[in-house]
């Protein structure tokens, strides 16, 4: 099951399964047209950008990112952890994850498993799995409600409850602002 799934996340398909705090519906962050379809699914604000996850602070390159050597010192010391962190992405051809804010929020999850599939997919987009205002599902029949047979595949791990992650803006000195209190107290 794990490596049709990674089949079809290569292709661009769209499914639900688990993230390190919630379902997540996700998809390719390097493909437009599967961005654009979860945007459609979740019925979400076309301004909003997603959260992107990673599997290592070397896949920010695939997004323009350079860190300076504080950033980079902050999310070595913090990541992998619930923790998203905005940074500055400012190319054109990234317009479609950024939608006109030059940034994106990044996380890399502290989830053995989920790490080894971003390895093998790259980059996913992962926004809870809900309509945009929404209660995020719990669990599998929750999402199924939401999106029924629209997507590609399911991935079912029980009742999954938790907070979002904590997002902070993090600036070029190594400052940072909290933008959103999460399920990651330690961002020291």
């Amino acid at each position: 099951m794990e490596s049709e799934i990674v089949n079809l996340l290569k292709e661009g398909k769209v499914g639900v399964m688990p993230t390190d705090t919630i379902y997540g519906l996700v998809g390719s962050a390097l493909n437009p047209q599967t961005v654009e379809e979860i945007y459609l699914l979740r019925k979400r604000a076309t301004d909003k950008p997603f959260i992107v996850l990673i599997s290592s602070i070397n896949d920010l390159g695939k997004f323009g990112v350079f860190l300076t050597k504080e950033q980079k010192e902050f999310l070595e010391k913090n990541w992998p952890n619930p923790l998203s962190v905005i940074l500055p992405v400012v190319g054109e051809e990234y317009k479609y994850l950024h939608r006109g804010k030059n940034s994106i929020a990044f996380r890399m999850p502290n989830d053995a498993k989920l790490l080894e599939t971003l390895k093998q997919t790259g980059p996913l987009v992962a926004p809870s799995a809900n309509f945009e205002g929404e209660k995020a599902a719990e669990t599998i029949e929750e999402a199924k409600e939401y999106f029924g047979g629209r997507v590609a595949f399911y991935l079912d791990e029980g009742r999954l409850r938790s907070r979002p992650s904590t997002v902070v803006r993090l600036y070029e000195d190594g400052t940072r602002i909290i933008l959103r209190e999460g399920s990651f107290k330690e961002a020291a």
